[in-house]
C-alpha cells in the first residue's frame, strides 16, 4: 500500500514522542552538567504536546495506517491518554530523586520516551507483527533503566534477572505468534478474526499458538505463575524507575490482551477464559497472602500488582463488553494508583535517604501530613475502600464476573480482597499511629507536590464520579 501524508496525522501523538526523544538526545550533547533541567523541560513540553495530539487527532472514528497495521480508535485514544499523563506524573515526581543521584541525564528521559514510544505503538497496533515491535521497544528501554543505577549490584542483578525472564516471556509470545500465523496464515488482527470465525482449521494447531500467546501476556503482566521477575525488580530498580515500570505498561499490557483476546481470537473466548480464570485466582491467591509477610515495601507493591492484575484478568475472562469495559476502567486506575505509591516513595528518598521498608513509612505524618494523607488514601483505594476509585473498580469487575454466572469466582476476590486489605491498611497504621524513625523534615518540590495532589484528587474524583471514564471505557467495546 504507498505512503499517504494522512498517515502522518493518524500517528501524530507518536511522531511527537520520537522527535521530543530525538531532540532530547541531541540536545544534551551541548549540554553542561548544571544546565540538564533543559532536558526535563523539553521532555515535559513533548509529553504535553502529544497528549494534546491524542486529543486532536481522537474522534469516534476509527481509522487505520500504513495498510491496516497501526489503529486508531477510542480505545486507543483513551489508553494513549493514560500512558502520557501516568509519565508526565512520573517525571515530575523523579526530578530531585534522579538528579540528587547524579542519574539525571538526557539518556534517562531520552530511554523513558522510547519506552512511552513502545507502549503507544501496542495501544495502536492492529496486527501481531506491529504489537510485537512496540513491546520490544518498551521491553528493551526498561531493560535498561532497571540497571541505570551503575553503582547497585542489585539493580544490576535485577536488570539481568528481567532481562533473562522478559527474553523467556518475548520468545513464548512470538512462538505462539508463529502458531496462529501457521494456522491462519495471517498477521493482521482482522485477517486472524475472519480465519477463526470460519472455523476450517486445525483448532490444535489454534489452541496450541493460543496458549502460548496468553503465556506471553501473562509474563507481560506479571500473572501467577509468571510473576518471579517481579518482586525482584521492583526491589532493585531505583524507586523513580520502579514508578514508570509499575503504571504505564499495565495499560500497554492491557490494550495487547484486548488487541489479541478480543480483536483478533475473540471466537476462542471459550478457550481463552478458561486459562484466565485459573491465572487470575492464582495472581490474587499468591500476590494477596504473600504481600502480608513482606517488610520490604516495593516488594509488597510488587504482590499488590499481582492481584490486581488477577481483578484485570477477571474482567477479560467475563467475556461481555461490560467486562471489558470494566477491565479497561480497572488498568487505567491502577496506573494512576501506582504512579501515586511511588510518587511518594520517590518524594520520601531524599540524599542519602533510599526508602525501602516498611518501618521508612513510620510517623510520615507528624514529618509531612500531607504527603501522609495522599499515601493514605492510596492505599485505601488500593484496598477498595469507598469513596476512593479502587473501589468503584473492584466492584465494576465483580458485576461483569457475577453477571456471565461465575459467582463463586467473584466470591473468591472478595475474600482475597479482604485479605489484602491488612497489608495497605497496615501501611496507614505505620503512618499515623507510630513515632517516626527520624524528626528530618520532608523536602519535596512544589512541581511534585502539585502532582502527588492532583494525582490524589483525580483518585478522589474518579471514585466520586466514575461515570465520566467508565463511559469512555464504554465507548471502546461498542
Amino acid at each position: 500500500m504507498p505512503f499517504e501524508s494522512a498517515f502522518l496525522v493518524t500517528i501524530l501523538p507518536e511522531l511527537v514522542v520520537l522527535v521530543t526523544a530525538s531532540l532530547v538526545l541531541v540536545v544534551d550533547l551541548f549540554l553542561r552538567d548544571d544546565e540538564k533541567v533543559v532536558n526535563h523541560n523539553l521532555t515535559i513540553i513533548g509529553l504535553v504536546l502529544a497528549l494534546a495530539a491524542v486529543g486532536l487527532v481522537g474522534g469516534e472514528r476509527t481509522t487505520l495506517a500504513f495498510g491496516g497495521a497501526f489503529i486508531r480508535d477510542p480505545m486507543s485514544d483513551l489508553l494513549k491518554g493514560a500512558i502520557l499523563v501516568v509519565s508526565l506524573f512520573g517525571f515530575v515526581y523523579s526530578k530531585d530523586y534522579m538528579r540528587e543521584r547524579n542519574m539525571w541525564v538526557g539518556e534517562y528521559h531520552v530511554l523513558v520516551l522510547f519506552s512511552v514510544l513502545g507502549m503507544l505503538i501496542m495501544v495502536s497496533a492492529n496486527g501481531f507483527l506491529s504489537m510485537y515491535l512496540g513491546l520490544e521497544l518498551l521491553a528493551l528501554c526498561l531493560y535498561a533503566l532497571v540497571a541505570f543505577d551503575r553503582d547497585s549490584k542489585q539493580g544490576a542483578e535485577a536488570a539481568m534477572k528481567y532481562f533473562v525472564l522478559g527474553a523467556l516471556g518475548s520468545g513464548m509470545l512470538l512462538y505462539g505468534i508463529s502458531m496462529i500465523y501457521g494456522a491462519t496464515g495471517g498477521f493482521a488482527f482482522e485477517g486472524v478474526a475472519e480465519a477463526v470465525n470460519a472455523g476450517s482449521l486445525d483448532d490444535k494447531v489454534l489452541v496450541f499458538g493460543l496458549v502460548f500467546v496468553i503465556i506471553g501476556i501473562a509474563f507481560k503482566f506479571g500473572a501467577v505463575p509468571f510473576h518471579m521477575w517481579m518482586p525482584d525488580v521492583y526491589q532493585g530498580a531505583p524507586t523513580s524507575i520502579v514508578l514508570f515500570l509499575s503504571s504505564a505498561p499495565k495499560v500497554a499490557a492491557f490494550a495487547m490482551a484486548a488487541r489479541i483476546l478480543i480483536d483478533a481470537l475473540g471466537a476462542l473466548q471459550g478457550d481463552w477464559s478458561e486459562i484466565l480464570i485459573i491465572l487470575s485466582v492464582l495472581s490474587m491467591v499468591l500476590g494477596n497472602v504473600v504481600a502480608i509477610a513482606q517488610r520490604n515495601i516495593k516488594r509488597m507493591l510488587a504482590y499488590s500488582t499481582i492481584s490486581h492484575v488477577g481483578f484485570i484478568f477477571l474482567g477479560l475472562l467475563a467475556g461481555t463488553e461490560d467486562g471489558y469495559a470494566a477491565a479497561m476502567f480497572y488498568a487505567v486506575v491502577y496506573a494512576l494508583m501506582a504512579a501515586g505509591a511511588f510518587g511518594v516513595l520517590v518524594m520520601m528518598s531524599g540524599r542519602g535517604v533510599e526508602v525501602q521498608e516498611l518501618d521508612d513509612m513510620k510517623g510520615l505524618a507528624q514529618r509531612d501530613g500531607w504527603l501522609a494523607a495522599m499515601m493514605s488514601l492510596i492505599m485505601f483505594s488500593m484496598a477498595g475502600v469507598p469513596p476512593a476509585v479502587g473501589f468503584m473498580a473492584k466492584l465494576l469487575v465483580l458485576e461483569a464476573v457475577i453477571s456471565v454466572g461465575l459467582v463463586w469466582l467473584a466470591i473468591v476476590a472478595v475474600v482475597f480482597s479482604i485479605v489484602g486489605a491488612f497489608y495497605y491498611l497496615r501501611v496507614i497504621k505505620l503512618i499515623y499511629f507510630d513515632p517516626p524513625a527520624t524528626d528530618t523534615p520532608l523536602v519535596a518540590s512544589g512541581g511534585a507536590r502539585l502532582a502527588i495532589t492532583a494525582n490524589g484528587l483525580a483518585i478522589l474524583f474518579l471514585g466520586m464520579f466514575p461515570a465520566f471514564l467508565l463511559t469512555l471505557c464504554e465507548a471502546a467495546f461498542v
